[in-house]
């Protein structure tokens, strides 16, 4: 390894992957806006004020774990963890390959770990509260999450004609935070798009707004200052003290969605099963 690569500043070279030219940062194309962000901040906040001063050669396994001890201790949330933690390694795994490093850096260190302990399963009436916790279209966001597994930005999105059948709606895309615009879904190609069971009690309260409000091409939920435009994130965020983004968190990443997945396995094909008896479980 050259001699050069190991006394060359940690700092420098964070720093050149931040810079919008860097090679680096161009092979980050793949990722939509939201995540460009995520990364920015990261580098900025977490990977450049820990690392600017090290050197090359003073990178090991052992300061990495280091770093994600000093994270839990300033009790830094888990998903900032693992987001500085994945930026660490995909640019210290780039550097290996450009052969700063003959050993990988990262070989061996665990990863930040979710803490089950945090996880809460809503009960009936948590559930019938939060869908009832705000205004028309907080709770219509609610309904889509509880009853559809919607993440936040695929409920902005909620259009019409995308239930396809009474008992399936069609996901096809979401409203991305960063650019304020519908976009892909997150982890899928431009067109491609996911069908979910459909609740009844989901399918009335969809076309109950839709009846209230009217729709514009379909879409349901508007900008309140220009209904060409799609209603944005902070219009809804926060309801009687209850996040949107708690909300996900809650009612669609880590219940809901996963029992879809869990259904969709025991009953391919079957999904208007799924509806049917999530129907029932979900009535409050």
């Amino acid at each position: 390894m050259a001699t050069t690569g190991l006394t060359r500043g940690m700092g420098s070279f964070f720093k050149e992957c931040e810079h919008p030219e860097s090679r680096w940062l161009k092979g980050q194309r793949h990722q939509g806006p939201a995540s460009l962000r995520m990364l920015e901040s990261t580098l900025k906040h977490h990977l450049l004020p820990t690392f600017g001063s090290r050197r090359m050669g003073t990178f090991d396994h052992k300061v990495v774990e280091a770093f994600i001890e000093t994270m839990e201790r300033n009790g830094v949330g888990l998903a900032a963890q693992t987001h500085a933690f994945v930026r660490l390694k995909t640019i210290l795994l780039d550097a290996h390959r450009l052969g700063l490093y003959e050993d990988n850096p990262v070989d061996g260190v665990q990863p930040p770990q979710y803490d089950p302990k945090r996880a809460v399963i809503p009960s009936l009436a948590q559930l019938q509260g939060i869908r009832t916790a705000g205004d028309d279209a907080f709770n219509l966001v609610a309904e889509l999450m509880s009853g559809c597994g919607l993440r936040n930005g695929e409920a902005l999105a909620v259009n019409v004609d995308n239930i396809v059948a009474d008992d399936v709606y069609r996901i096809t895309e979401q409203v991305n935070q960063t650019t304020k615009t519908y976009a892909r879904l997150k982890h899928r190609k431009a067109g491609e798009y996911r069908d979910v069971p459909l609740p009844a009690r989901t399918k009335q309260a969809i076309e109950h707004y839709a009846d209230t409000y009217g729709t514009v091409e379909g879409y349901l939920l508007r900008n309140p200052k220009d209904i060409t435009l799609p209603m944005p994130h902070h219009t809804i965020d926060n309801h009687r003290g209850i996040p949107i983004t708690d909300v996900a968190e809650w009612m669609g990443h880590r219940s809901i969605e996963i029992t879809f997945k869990t259904y969709r396995h025991l009953m391919p094909g079957s999904i208007g099963k799924a509806a049917k008896i999530f129907d029932l479980g979900l009535a409050a």
